[in-house]
Protein backbone atom coordinates (compact mmCIF):
# COMPACT_ATOMS: atom_id res chain seq x y z
CA UNK A 1 0.00 0.00 0.00
CA UNK A 2 1.38 3.28 -1.29
CA UNK A 3 1.11 5.94 1.85
CA UNK A 4 1.70 9.48 1.95
CA UNK A 5 4.80 11.12 2.86
CA UNK A 6 4.70 12.77 6.38
CA UNK A 7 7.36 14.09 8.16
CA UNK A 8 8.78 12.19 10.72
CA UNK A 9 8.39 12.66 14.53
CA UNK A 10 9.87 11.20 17.28
CA UNK A 11 7.88 10.45 20.46
CA UNK A 12 9.78 8.90 23.22
CA UNK A 13 11.53 6.52 20.64
CA UNK A 14 8.28 5.59 18.49
CA UNK A 15 8.76 7.41 15.30
CA UNK A 16 5.48 8.67 14.14
CA UNK A 17 5.27 9.25 9.93
CA UNK A 18 8.44 9.08 7.61
CA UNK A 19 7.53 6.24 6.26
CA UNK A 20 7.26 4.10 9.86
CA UNK A 21 4.90 2.10 10.59
CA UNK A 22 1.72 3.11 12.11
CA UNK A 23 2.09 2.97 15.81
CA UNK A 24 -1.26 1.89 17.79
CA UNK A 25 -2.49 4.32 20.97
CA UNK A 26 -4.65 4.31 23.77
CA UNK A 27 -5.97 6.39 26.50
CA UNK A 28 -6.15 5.51 29.90
CA UNK A 29 -9.73 5.58 31.98
CA UNK A 30 -8.15 5.93 35.36
CA UNK A 31 -7.71 9.15 37.74
CA UNK A 32 -4.03 10.47 36.57
CA UNK A 33 -3.72 11.16 40.34
CA UNK A 34 -4.35 7.57 41.08
CA UNK A 35 -0.62 6.83 40.21
CA UNK A 36 -0.74 2.89 40.99
CA UNK A 37 -4.04 2.64 39.09
CA UNK A 38 -2.76 4.51 36.24
CA UNK A 39 0.09 2.65 36.18
CA UNK A 40 -1.33 -0.78 36.04
CA UNK A 41 -3.86 0.16 33.13
CA UNK A 42 -1.11 1.14 31.29
CA UNK A 43 1.25 -2.02 31.64
CA UNK A 44 -2.48 -3.65 30.53
CA UNK A 45 -2.08 -2.21 27.79
CA UNK A 46 1.61 -2.79 27.40
CA UNK A 47 1.14 -6.16 27.67
CA UNK A 48 -1.56 -5.76 24.75
CA UNK A 49 0.64 -3.91 22.36
CA UNK A 50 -0.11 -0.02 22.70
CA UNK A 51 2.67 1.52 21.47
CA UNK A 52 1.87 5.01 23.15
CA UNK A 53 -0.30 6.19 25.81
CA UNK A 54 -2.06 9.31 26.53
CA UNK A 55 -3.42 10.46 30.43
CA UNK A 56 -5.65 13.34 31.02
CA UNK A 57 -4.14 16.15 32.88
CA UNK A 58 -7.29 17.68 34.40
CA UNK A 59 -5.15 19.84 37.66
CA UNK A 60 -1.94 20.38 39.42
CA UNK A 61 -2.24 17.18 40.98
CA UNK A 62 -2.55 15.20 38.09
CA UNK A 63 0.53 16.89 36.58
CA UNK A 64 2.32 16.16 39.47
CA UNK A 65 1.94 12.76 39.06
CA UNK A 66 3.27 12.48 35.61
CA UNK A 67 6.57 12.31 36.71
CA UNK A 68 6.03 8.94 39.10
CA UNK A 69 3.92 7.25 36.16
CA UNK A 70 6.45 8.14 33.75
CA UNK A 71 9.08 6.11 36.08
CA UNK A 72 6.98 2.74 35.96
CA UNK A 73 6.02 2.54 32.46
CA UNK A 74 8.20 1.68 29.37
CA UNK A 75 5.98 3.48 26.41
CA UNK A 76 6.21 6.77 25.20
CA UNK A 77 3.33 9.10 27.58
CA UNK A 78 1.31 11.88 26.73
CA UNK A 79 -0.02 14.19 28.67
CA UNK A 80 -3.68 15.59 27.47
CA UNK A 81 -3.80 19.32 28.54
CA UNK A 82 -6.61 21.98 27.66
CA UNK A 83 -7.13 25.19 29.14
CA UNK A 84 -4.55 26.09 31.39
CA UNK A 85 -0.73 26.47 29.49
CA UNK A 86 1.07 26.07 33.29
CA UNK A 87 -0.16 22.41 33.06
CA UNK A 88 1.64 21.91 29.93
CA UNK A 89 4.63 23.70 30.94
CA UNK A 90 4.10 21.49 34.50
CA UNK A 91 4.11 18.46 31.90
CA UNK A 92 6.71 19.15 29.96
CA UNK A 93 8.67 19.43 33.06
CA UNK A 94 7.97 16.12 34.75
CA UNK A 95 9.42 14.27 31.28
CA UNK A 96 6.35 13.79 29.54
CA UNK A 97 7.03 12.33 25.76
CA UNK A 98 4.64 14.75 23.80
CA UNK A 99 1.54 16.98 24.82
CA UNK A 100 -1.69 17.41 23.31
CA UNK A 101 -3.19 21.00 22.96
CA UNK A 102 -5.89 23.20 21.35
CA UNK A 103 -3.85 26.03 20.89
CA UNK A 104 -7.19 28.10 20.35
CA UNK A 105 -8.18 27.27 23.63
CA UNK A 106 -4.82 27.32 25.89
CA UNK A 107 -5.57 31.32 25.75
CA UNK A 108 -2.93 34.08 24.82
CA UNK A 109 -0.57 33.83 21.88
CA UNK A 110 2.71 34.38 25.20
CA UNK A 111 0.56 31.53 26.02
CA UNK A 112 1.33 29.60 23.54
CA UNK A 113 4.35 30.56 23.34
CA UNK A 114 5.95 29.63 26.50
CA UNK A 115 4.41 25.91 25.85
CA UNK A 116 6.06 26.03 22.72
CA UNK A 117 9.73 27.17 23.60
CA UNK A 118 9.16 24.68 26.58
CA UNK A 119 8.48 21.65 24.18
CA UNK A 120 11.42 22.73 21.78
CA UNK A 121 13.71 22.98 24.99
CA UNK A 122 13.27 19.49 25.89
CA UNK A 123 12.65 17.92 22.33
CA UNK A 124 8.61 17.38 22.91
CA UNK A 125 6.44 17.14 20.29
CA UNK A 126 2.78 18.79 20.09
CA UNK A 127 0.06 17.33 19.11
CA UNK A 128 -2.83 19.60 17.76
CA UNK A 129 -6.20 18.06 18.38
CA UNK A 130 -9.28 19.37 16.91
CA UNK A 131 -12.83 18.11 17.53
CA UNK A 132 -16.36 18.48 15.62
CA UNK A 133 -17.71 19.48 19.06
CA UNK A 134 -14.70 22.31 20.15
CA UNK A 135 -14.56 23.75 16.92
CA UNK A 136 -15.27 27.55 17.03
CA UNK A 137 -18.17 27.71 14.77
CA UNK A 138 -18.37 31.61 14.21
CA UNK A 139 -14.93 31.54 12.41
CA UNK A 140 -15.54 28.18 11.24
CA UNK A 141 -18.58 27.41 10.62
CA UNK A 142 -20.45 24.16 11.25
CA UNK A 143 -18.56 21.04 11.70
CA UNK A 144 -17.22 19.95 8.20
CA UNK A 145 -14.29 18.29 6.74
CA UNK A 146 -13.41 21.61 5.42
CA UNK A 147 -13.99 23.72 9.08
CA UNK A 148 -11.78 21.04 10.44
CA UNK A 149 -9.03 21.17 8.51
CA UNK A 150 -9.23 24.52 7.95
CA UNK A 151 -9.05 24.91 11.83
CA UNK A 152 -6.10 22.36 12.46
CA UNK A 153 -4.54 24.58 9.53
CA UNK A 154 -4.48 27.55 11.37
CA UNK A 155 -3.39 26.60 14.52
CA UNK A 156 -0.77 24.76 13.09
CA UNK A 157 0.12 28.07 12.14
CA UNK A 158 -0.01 29.63 15.25
CA UNK A 159 3.57 27.19 16.39
CA UNK A 160 5.11 27.75 13.24
CA UNK A 161 4.85 31.34 13.51
CA UNK A 162 7.19 30.33 16.61
CA UNK A 163 9.28 28.60 14.93
CA UNK A 164 7.85 25.52 16.27
CA UNK A 165 7.11 22.40 13.46
CA UNK A 166 7.48 18.85 15.59
CA UNK A 167 4.00 18.58 15.39
CA UNK A 168 1.03 16.01 14.82
CA UNK A 169 -2.49 16.53 14.16
CA UNK A 170 -5.56 14.73 14.44
CA UNK A 171 -8.76 15.71 13.35
CA UNK A 172 -12.00 13.76 14.96
CA UNK A 173 -15.80 13.39 15.02
CA UNK A 174 -18.24 10.85 15.19
CA UNK A 175 -19.41 11.39 11.74
CA UNK A 176 -17.51 8.89 9.55
CA UNK A 177 -17.81 10.68 5.95
CA UNK A 178 -17.03 14.01 7.69
CA UNK A 179 -13.87 12.47 9.39
CA UNK A 180 -12.77 10.44 6.37
CA UNK A 181 -13.32 13.99 4.55
CA UNK A 182 -11.05 16.08 6.79
CA UNK A 183 -8.30 13.82 6.89
CA UNK A 184 -8.17 13.68 3.19
CA UNK A 185 -8.37 17.41 3.08
CA UNK A 186 -5.33 17.78 5.40
CA UNK A 187 -3.32 15.39 3.63
CA UNK A 188 -3.65 17.76 1.03
CA UNK A 189 -2.43 20.81 3.02
CA UNK A 190 0.12 19.65 5.06
CA UNK A 191 3.02 17.21 5.46
CA UNK A 192 2.59 16.96 9.20
CA UNK A 193 1.96 13.52 10.76
CA UNK A 194 -1.60 12.36 11.19
CA UNK A 195 -3.02 10.66 14.01
CA UNK A 196 -6.27 9.40 13.18
CA UNK A 197 -9.47 7.74 14.66
CA UNK A 198 -13.10 8.34 15.03
CA UNK A 199 -13.91 10.11 18.36
CA UNK A 200 -16.69 9.22 20.86
CA UNK A 201 -17.16 5.94 18.52
CA UNK A 202 -19.58 4.17 21.44
CA UNK A 203 -19.79 1.47 23.64
CA UNK A 204 -17.56 -1.76 22.34
CA UNK A 205 -19.58 -3.37 19.44
CA UNK A 206 -20.99 -0.68 17.48
CA UNK A 207 -17.74 1.97 18.40
CA UNK A 208 -15.71 -1.00 17.32
CA UNK A 209 -17.66 -1.45 13.91
CA UNK A 210 -17.71 2.71 13.48
CA UNK A 211 -13.53 3.23 13.95
CA UNK A 212 -12.89 0.21 11.60
CA UNK A 213 -15.23 1.61 9.04
CA UNK A 214 -13.52 4.92 9.66
CA UNK A 215 -9.73 4.27 10.22
CA UNK A 216 -9.86 1.40 8.05
CA UNK A 217 -11.45 3.82 5.17
CA UNK A 218 -8.33 6.90 5.96
CA UNK A 219 -5.68 4.00 6.24
CA UNK A 220 -6.89 2.73 2.60
CA UNK A 221 -6.21 5.60 1.02
CA UNK A 222 -2.16 5.71 2.42
CA UNK A 223 -3.19 8.45 5.13
CA UNK A 224 -2.58 7.75 8.30
CA UNK A 225 0.73 7.84 10.97
CA UNK A 226 -1.29 6.60 14.07
CA UNK A 227 -3.74 5.64 15.43
CA UNK A 228 -6.18 5.54 18.38
CA UNK A 229 -9.84 3.78 18.64
CA UNK A 230 -11.83 5.20 21.21
CA UNK A 231 -14.44 2.83 23.15
CA UNK A 232 -16.32 3.03 26.29
CA UNK A 233 -15.14 0.46 28.05
CA UNK A 234 -12.07 -1.47 28.66
CA UNK A 235 -8.73 0.55 26.67
CA UNK A 236 -7.50 -3.00 25.83
CA UNK A 237 -10.44 -3.44 23.56
CA UNK A 238 -8.77 -0.44 21.88
CA UNK A 239 -5.79 -1.91 21.05
CA UNK A 240 -7.16 -5.35 20.20
CA UNK A 241 -9.33 -3.16 17.67
CA UNK A 242 -6.68 -1.16 16.27
CA UNK A 243 -3.81 -4.01 15.72
CA UNK A 244 -6.65 -6.19 14.13
CA UNK A 245 -7.55 -2.82 11.50
CA UNK A 246 -3.60 -2.77 10.91
CA UNK A 247 -3.27 -6.85 10.08
CA UNK A 248 -6.58 -6.32 8.32
CA UNK A 249 -4.91 -3.71 5.54
CA UNK A 250 -1.70 -6.16 5.52
CA UNK A 251 0.07 -2.99 7.16
CA UNK A 252 0.91 -5.40 9.78
CA UNK A 253 1.94 -8.46 10.44
CA UNK A 254 0.18 -10.50 13.33
CA UNK A 255 1.37 -13.27 15.22
CA UNK A 256 -1.18 -15.60 13.77
CA UNK A 257 -4.11 -15.47 11.75
CA UNK A 258 -7.75 -17.20 12.17
CA UNK A 259 -9.66 -17.63 9.22
CA UNK A 260 -12.85 -19.61 10.25
CA UNK A 261 -16.00 -20.31 8.44
CA UNK A 262 -19.41 -18.74 9.54
CA UNK A 263 -20.92 -21.80 9.92
CA UNK A 264 -24.09 -23.10 8.12
CA UNK A 265 -26.40 -25.92 7.86
CA UNK A 266 -23.75 -28.39 6.86
CA UNK A 267 -21.64 -27.60 9.92
CA UNK A 268 -21.01 -31.06 11.83
CA UNK A 269 -18.80 -29.73 14.42
CA UNK A 270 -18.53 -26.73 16.64
CA UNK A 271 -16.84 -24.32 14.91
CA UNK A 272 -17.23 -21.34 17.07
CA UNK A 273 -15.96 -23.08 20.01
CA UNK A 274 -13.19 -24.33 18.40
CA UNK A 275 -12.04 -21.61 16.93
CA UNK A 276 -12.48 -19.64 20.61
CA UNK A 277 -10.41 -22.10 22.36
CA UNK A 278 -7.36 -21.94 19.29
CA UNK A 279 -7.51 -18.36 19.71
CA UNK A 280 -7.33 -18.26 23.45
CA UNK A 281 -4.29 -20.90 23.19
CA UNK A 282 -2.58 -18.54 21.17
CA UNK A 283 -3.00 -15.74 22.49
CA UNK A 284 -1.32 -17.51 25.86
CA UNK A 285 1.54 -18.61 23.61
CA UNK A 286 1.90 -16.77 19.97
CA UNK A 287 3.79 -18.44 17.55
CA UNK A 288 7.35 -16.98 16.95
CA UNK A 289 6.93 -16.31 13.38
CA UNK A 290 3.30 -15.46 11.51
CA UNK A 291 1.07 -18.20 10.91
CA UNK A 292 -2.33 -18.73 9.20
CA UNK A 293 -4.38 -21.07 11.07
CA UNK A 294 -7.91 -22.14 9.19
CA UNK A 295 -10.77 -23.45 11.47
CA UNK A 296 -13.07 -24.64 8.84
CA UNK A 297 -16.76 -26.79 9.08
CA UNK A 298 -17.63 -28.87 6.05
CA UNK A 299 -16.17 -30.06 3.17
CA UNK A 300 -17.49 -27.02 0.42
CA UNK A 301 -14.76 -24.18 1.23
CA UNK A 302 -13.37 -26.14 4.50
CA UNK A 303 -10.52 -28.05 2.76
CA UNK A 304 -9.22 -25.35 0.14
CA UNK A 305 -9.04 -22.74 2.96
CA UNK A 306 -6.97 -25.18 5.05
CA UNK A 307 -4.49 -25.97 2.47
CA UNK A 308 -4.55 -22.58 2.08
CA UNK A 309 -3.11 -22.07 5.53
CA UNK A 310 -0.21 -22.96 7.19
CA UNK A 311 -1.77 -25.28 9.47
CA UNK A 312 -6.14 -25.94 9.48
CA UNK A 313 -8.62 -28.37 10.43
CA UNK A 314 -11.88 -29.10 8.58
CA UNK A 315 -14.53 -31.10 10.55
CA UNK A 316 -17.77 -33.24 9.79
CA UNK A 317 -20.18 -35.45 11.89
CA UNK A 318 -17.63 -35.70 14.77
CA UNK A 319 -14.48 -36.31 13.27
CA UNK A 320 -12.08 -33.88 11.21
CA UNK A 321 -9.12 -33.66 8.77
CA UNK A 322 -5.88 -31.66 9.70
CA UNK A 323 -4.05 -29.94 6.75
CA UNK A 324 0.12 -28.65 7.55
CA UNK A 325 1.70 -27.02 4.92
CA UNK A 326 -1.06 -27.60 1.96
CA UNK A 327 -1.03 -31.14 2.89
CA UNK A 328 -3.62 -33.63 4.25
CA UNK A 329 -1.90 -34.71 8.04
CA UNK A 330 -4.16 -37.00 9.45
CA UNK A 331 -8.08 -37.54 10.42
CA UNK A 332 -8.71 -36.65 13.87
CA UNK A 333 -11.74 -36.95 16.08
CA UNK A 334 -13.67 -33.96 17.03
CA UNK A 335 -12.75 -34.19 20.31
CA UNK A 336 -9.22 -34.35 19.70
CA UNK A 337 -9.10 -31.34 17.01
CA UNK A 338 -8.06 -28.38 19.18
CA UNK A 339 -5.11 -30.64 20.73
CA UNK A 340 -3.86 -31.95 17.90
CA UNK A 341 -3.99 -28.70 15.98
CA UNK A 342 -1.76 -27.36 19.01
CA UNK A 343 0.30 -30.12 18.35
CA UNK A 344 1.30 -29.45 14.81
CA UNK A 345 1.68 -25.76 15.40
CA UNK A 346 4.12 -27.23 17.93
CA UNK A 347 5.92 -29.34 15.55
CA UNK A 348 5.88 -26.89 12.60
CA UNK A 349 7.28 -24.38 15.15
CA UNK A 350 10.00 -27.03 16.20
CA UNK A 351 10.92 -27.36 12.29
CA UNK A 352 11.05 -23.83 11.66
CA UNK A 353 13.85 -23.36 14.41
CA UNK A 354 15.80 -26.53 13.40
Amino acid sequence: MLRQNTRPVNVGGVTIGGGAPVSVQSMTKTDTRNVVETVAQVRGLEAAGCEIVRVAVPDAEAAGALKRIKERIHIPLVADIHFDYRLALRAIDAGVDKVRINPGNIGAREKVKMVARAAAERGVPIRIGVNAGSIDKAKYGPPSAESLALSALDQSRVLEDLGFRDIVISLKAFDVPMTVGAYRRMSELTDYPLHIGITEAGPAWEGTIRSSVGIGAVLAEGIGDTLRVSLTGDPVQEIRVGLEILYSLNLRKPAFSIISCPTCGRCGIDISSIAQEVRDRLRECPPARPLKVAVMGCAVNGPGEAEMADVGITGGAGVGMLFAKGKLARKVREEDLVHELMKEIERIENDQES
